[in-house]
């Protein structure tokens, strides 16, 4: 018995090892946020050096990545688990972007386990964005709950040159995906398509919500953060803004994977509104995406 579990604990042991260890391919976080116990964001935008700890929420964490995110291949692309009681349990949430194969999500998940582990020294919380994914964890409940911060923004730099036309092709075009991700069951709230938009150009659009949401919670969240396109976005022909619970992007080319299911095109005579923030952004930075150059926000205080 006791060389049988000796044997149990090498192997896990063993995969652990291989989840937080960095492979050449992986890539960096568009965006990451690591928070302490009381909820204050932990600045350490550059990975710890010497992160030893030891507690049984630690201990929870690693369990629940090591057993929860290890083969992240029997669902639709979206994961939630819990380890641990009391004061020591961890929540996890793992989703991909809707249009992205499952070989794909799985490699992405198991980057952002590896990943945040890395740049996270012992937070209670923490949450990491890539294109393809996204993965946080915390110590309270973040299940069926809307949460639209921490988040963060990136605006191709490029200016619309009808504006009043372009905003409304591109409110027509979100309210639209709005709808079609909220009323997605719990298998997925996803949406991609497409409007025509000034100067013979085709606007895209995608938006997403994490399906633990119902349909008022993923409407709302939408909303919100389509909220922050007037204050930071203006006469910008694409940008993209993403919170824990939801994320939208639109662009004047297609980003996303054509998928026969999720494409919608909106009615081109809908109109639509938007809702105001709950919140600030944090931080701003710069980032090169498929040869289009993205331009810093600048933070926003409430």
């Amino acid at each position: 018995m006791e060389l049988a579990s000796s044997r149990l604990c090498f192997f896990h042991c063993c995969v652990l090892l291989h989840l937080v260890t960095p492979t050449v391919a992986q890539q960096s976080f568009l965006r990451y946020y690591c928070l302490s116990e009381k909820g204050n964001l932990i600045n350490n935008q550059t990975a710890p050096v010497n992160c030893t700890v030891n507690t049984t929420y630690q201990a929870n964490l690693n369990g629940l990545l090591l057993s929860g995110f290890s083969n992240p291949e029997t669902s639709y692309g979206s994961y939630n688990f819990s380890a641990g009681r009391n004061s020591e349990k961890v929540n996890a949430i793992a989703l991909c972007r809707g249009d992205v194969k499952p070989d794909v999500c799985s490699s992405c998940i198991r980057d952002s386990v590896s990943k945040l582990l890395q740049v996270c020294c012992n937070p209670k919380e923490a949450i990491g964005f890539y294109d393809d994914c996204m993965l946080r964890f915390s110590n309270r409940s973040i299940f069926e709950t809307m949460e639209v911060a921490p988040r963060y923004r990136m605006i191709n730099p490029a200016n619309v040159t009808s504006l009043d036309q372009f905003n409304q092709a591109l409110r027509n075009l979100l309210d639209g995906l709005r709808r079609k991700a909220a009323s997605g069951g719990s298998f997925g709230k996803f949406a991609t398509g497409n409007v025509s938009a000034p100067d013979f150009k085709t606007l895209y659009g995608l938006v997403q919500c994490t399906p633990d949401l119902s349909e008022l919670q993923c409407s709302d969240c939408l909303d919100t953060i389509a909220g922050r396109i007037p204050d930071c976005c203006n006469e910008k022909e694409g940008a993209r803004l993403e919170a824990p619970s939801c994320k939208l992007r639109y662009e004047i080319y297609r980003f996303y994977h054509p998928t026969t299911a999720d494409e919608f095109t909106p009615p081109s005579n809908d109109t639509a509104t938007t809702k105001g923030i709950y919140s600030s952004d944090y931080f701003a930075y710069r980032l090169k995406l498929n040869n289009h150059n993205y331009m810093p926000c600048i933070p926003i205080t409430p």
